[in-house]
C-alpha cells in the first residue's frame, strides 16, 4: 500500500478531503456489511462521489480495503492511546467505555480490525500483513498504558506489560467475537473483569499512608 501512494501524484487538500470521504465511507459500509457484500458502487454512492473519482484515488477494491485496515488500524490506535491506562481508574473507565459502546450496538459488526481478519487473513495476505501490523499497534498502544501502571507499582510483582498488553487483546477480541454472535455484553464484561481482578486492578485498595502502592503484595 505504501509503494501505491509513493505511485502517485501528491494530493491537494481537497483531494486528502475526498478521499478521506471515500475511505470513512467504505470502512462504514465494510463493517456493516461485510468485504465481500460491499460494492464499489455502494461506495461511490455512500460517498457521494463519481466512478472517475473513485478510480482517480483507488485502483480497485483491493487497494481501497486496504486503505481501510490502515483507517481503522489508525482510528483504534488513536483511541487508545487517548485513553489512560496508566492508572487504575482510567483502566476501568477504558473498560466501561468498551462495554458501553458495544452494549449500544449489542455487538453487531464486531471488533473493526478483527472482523476485517476474519474475512480476509485466509484470502488474502498483504491485507493479512497490514491487519497484523494494526494489530502490533494496538498492543504497543496498550503497552504504554499499562507499563506507566506497572512503574507506579499497580501491577503484580513480575508482571510483563507488554505480554498483560497481548493478554488483554486477546481477551478483548474474543469479548467481542462472542458479543457479536451472542448480541450480549456479558461474555465481553467477563473476560475483561476477569483479566483485571487477575492483574488486581478491579478491587485494589488505597494504600495506607506511609504505603506505596505495590507495598503490600
Amino acid at each position: 500500500m505504501e509503494t501505491q501512494a509513493r505511485d502517485r501524484p501528491r494530493l491537494t487538500p481537497k483531494g486528502e478531503r475526498t478521499r478521506t470521504r471515500i475511505v470513512q465511507a467504505a470502512a462504514r459500509l465494510i463493517h456493516q456489511r461485510g468485504v465481500a457484500s460491499t460494492t464499489l458502487d455502494d461506495i461511490r454512492s455512500a460517498a457521494g462521489v463519481s466512478g472517475s473519482q473513485l478510480s482517480h484515488y483507488f485502483a480497485g477494491k483491493d487497494e481501497l480495503v486496504q486503505a481501510v485496515i490502515d483507517y481503522q488500524a489508525r482510528t483504534i490506535t488513536g483511541n487508545q492511546q487517548q485513553a489512560d491506562l496508566g492508572s487504575p481508574e482510567g483502566l476501568r473507565a477504558w473498560r466501561d467505555t468498551v462495554i458501553a459502546q458495544v452494549n449500544t450496538s449489542q455487538g453487531e459488526g464486531g471488533c473493526p480490525l478483527g472482523s476485517l481478519a476474519g474475512q480476509l487473513a485466509e484470502t488474502d495476505p498483504q491485507a493479512r500483513a497490514l491487519i497484523a501490523s494494526g494489530f502490533e499497534q494496538w498492543s504497543a498502544a496498550i503497552s504504554d498504558g499499562l507499563r506507566r501502571l506497572h512503574d507506579a507499582g499497580h501491577l503484580p510483582d513480575g508482571t510483563d506489560p507488554d505480554d498483560l498488553a497481548v493478554t488483554l487483546l486477546a481477551a478483548l477480541q474474543g469479548g467481542l467475537l462472542i458479543a457479536q454472535v451472542q448480541r450480549d455484553t456479558r461474555p465481553l464484561q467477563t473476560a475483561i473483569d476477569t483479566l483485571l481482578d487477575l492483574a488486581r486492578i478491579n478491587h485494589q485498595d488505597a494504600p495506607a499512608d506511609g504505603e506505596t502502592p505495590g507495598s503490600r503484595r
